[in-house]
């Protein structure tokens, strides 16, 4: 059988309303007072009603993290710094997977108007803008690894643009002038920024970018598999894929290998995010390293900001990205090889 707080006040000899004073404003009781209900709620081993308490204290300690897909890698590690931060500060942290499902979005977000959490951390970013405005107007509210031009709104990414274009030049500057990209969705601005990156690149370097050279993927690994299948079966197929992400990036190298073909060798791909994965696999990833940790820890540090009234100096942050190079993109004597070789099967066709 439970323990009640009137089985407390009845041991103490004190009035229910005097031990919840005790638990929740001690300062208006006197240290004798206090003393007899702490022994009774110890011997009674008195386990106070949370939900009650976080009713008067207008409260949770609870923060709401938004996830497109919680199955995916690069988000772990985003989520450890999120959790690692906001346990430090008494916070615990409920998990809303969307599934990318725009409409779940919102049912999670909803969960902030039945004041099941203080505050919120978005990272994805697919619900309608006024949407989100109108619910970072009413509670603390924070976006990370997405962004939304134009919103008020505290965030913490990454520049794609730039990071897309430094690993496509990576490429170029190897030799590569037929260089194709594997896209994420294009209603994730992610994917866009991306692939603005990889334009920039090669027009500024004077190269032709090939519409048949851009195929749309889904984020997973089996798209990076059908994608690259269908880059293979173009008559003049590129010698370099950019992949939005090093999940696509591994399918992509699959369906290389399964199409007779060796990666670097015969063909190069680079990837994005830095994931375990992409050290595992043979080749490893040459790829783009987001501070995922960080994004976390940082988001998080902004919503408590958030939670506590503070005034932010500074709504926008931009970490840094690296480029991390490894075997998948080859040399410029393999590109160089690579490109002979091509020739001489023209000449023998």
């Amino acid at each position: 059988m439970s323990v009640k707080m009137s089985d407390v006040a009845k041991l103490a000899n004190v009035a229910p309303a005097t031990v919840s004073r005790v638990l929740s404003q001690p300062h208006l009781v006197s240290k004798e007072t206090q003393e007899k209900v702490l022994k009774a709620i110890e011997e009674l081993n008195y386990q106070p009603h949370i939900i009650a308490r976080q009713f008067r204290k207008k409260e949770t300690k609870t923060i709401l993290v938004v996830v497109p897909d919680i199955t995916h890698p690069f988000f772990s590690e985003v989520l450890k710094g999120i959790q690692h931060t906001a346990i430090k500060s008494g916070y615990r942290v409920i998990l809303g997977d969307t599934e990318n499902d725009i409409e779940r979005e919102g049912e999670f977000v909803d969960l902030l108007f039945q004041k099941q959490a203080d505050g919120m951390i978005l990272l994805t970013a697919r619900m309608d803008k006024d949407r989100i405005e109108q619910v970072s107007r009413q509670f603390p509210t924070v976006l990370a690894c997405e962004y939304i031009d134009g919103l008020d709104i505290s965030t913490v990414s990454i520049d794609n643009i730039s990071g897309a274009r430094k690993i496509t030049e990576h490429l170029i500057s190897l030799g590569h002038t037929k260089i194709a990209h594997i896209t994420g969705p294009m209603n994730v601005i992610l994917s866009r920024d991306r692939l603005k990156g990889y334009r920039q690149a090669m027009i500024s370097h004077d190269l032709p970018v090939d519409s048949a050279f851009i195929q749309e993927g889904d984020f997973s690994l089996e798209s990076g598999y059908h994608q690259m299948i269908r880059l293979l079966s173009l008559e003049q197929r590129p010698t370099s894929v950019f992949v939005f992400n090093d999940e696509m990036a591994i399918g992509a190298i699959k369906a290389a290998k399964d199409s007779g073909l060796k990666v670097p060798e015969d063909i190069a791909v680079v990837g994005f995010d830095n994931s375990k994965m992409s050290d595992i696999i043979e080749p490893h990833i040459t790829t783009i390293e987001q501070p995922k940790y960080e994004i976390g820890k940082k988001a998080m540090e902004l919503l408590l900001g958030l939670m506590s009234g503070k005034a932010l100096e500074q709504k926008k942050f931009v970490l840094k990205d690296e480029l991390i190079v490894r075997e998948s993109c080859g040399s410029k004597s393999t590109v160089k090889n690579f490109i002979q070789l091509e020739g001489s099967a023209k000449k023998i066709n």
